[in-house]
């Protein structure tokens, strides 16, 4: 697909994995609609690349066609770039042996909420936007990358939510795309390792937890960069050829249990 003078959405885009996904594809030539709660540093980033931004919870069905809506007016929407989520490490039951210190079943549903309800609203609703866009030579409309997480495959101790919405997400991928195939749009997703964004900044302790998750990261022994996220996900929006695949960046991480 030619990501030059090409509208794409990208969601989660005010920081981190999407902020780095949002300037590379705006490198390229592509026009980018930053999509994020965060008022203040969507539009700057979106100041910044040229692009516009779109205030939207990924969860909101009108909230995210109004961003579609917003991303058609600077060209026929070409693509997606799904990078919102949230995290909240709670184990399943507390020390008490009471009701009340179980995993509050509100969390745990936002968690899955964000993160798979809220990636496939914004896949439907982008596809049906791309849907209507004229043909390449092969037929294509678009195309969609996802986010997953190797805790889809190895989710750690306070994991179950976070866990169970990136299994969804990677779940989906095929399904994903043999139902936008006869649409002629591609659908894939990456499953990251341990990256440098704010994901860890919530703990207390971070640079502690960073530090011993990096014990099980084998080659280059560091987190990943939002750049080189980005980077796979310019190739998986150029390559034309690569459909219904999920694929891991992660240094060779394999996450033991905490």
């Amino acid at each position: 697909m030619e990501i030059r003078e090409s509208s794409l959405m990208v969601t989660g885009g005010a920081s981190g994995l999407g902020a780095a996904c949002a300037r590379h594809l705006a490198a390229k030539g592509a026009r980018v609609m930053v999509v994020d709660l965060q008022k203040g540093p969507g539009t700057e980033l979106a100041n910044e690349i040229g692009g516009a931004y779109a205030h939207a919870d990924v969860t909101d069905e009108e909230q995210v066609i109004a961003a579609v809506e917003g991303a058609m007016e600077q060209g026929p929407l070409r693509g997606l770039v799904a990078c919102a989520g949230i995290a909240g490490p709670t184990r399943t039951i507390g020390r008490d042996g009471r009701f009340e210190s179980a995993y509050a079943l509100d969390d745990f549903a936002r968690i899955v909420s964000v993160n798979l309800t809220g990636t496939f609203n914004c896949v439907r609703l982008a596809a049906t936007a791309m849907s209507r866009n004229a043909p390449d030579a092969d037929g294509q409309r678009g195309a969609i990358v996802a986010t997953s997480s190797v805790a889809a495959t190895e989710g750690q101790v306070a994991q179950s939510a976070y866990a169970a919405s990136k299994a969804g997400v990677e779940g989906m991928v095929l399904p994903l795309a043999r139902d936008l195939a006869a649409a002629g749009i591609r659908v894939n997703a990456i499953a990251p390792g341990l990256f440098e964004t704010p994901f860890y900044d919530i703990a207390a302790d971070a640079e502690d937890i960073k530090q011993n998750l990096l014990r099980d990261v084998l080659f280059p022994k560091r987190f990943g960069l939002p750049d080189e996220f980005a980077a796979l996900v310019g190739e998986m929006m150029r390559n034309d050829y690569m459909n219904a695949q999920v694929v891991r960046l992660d240094g060779g991480v394999r996450l033991t249990k905490k």
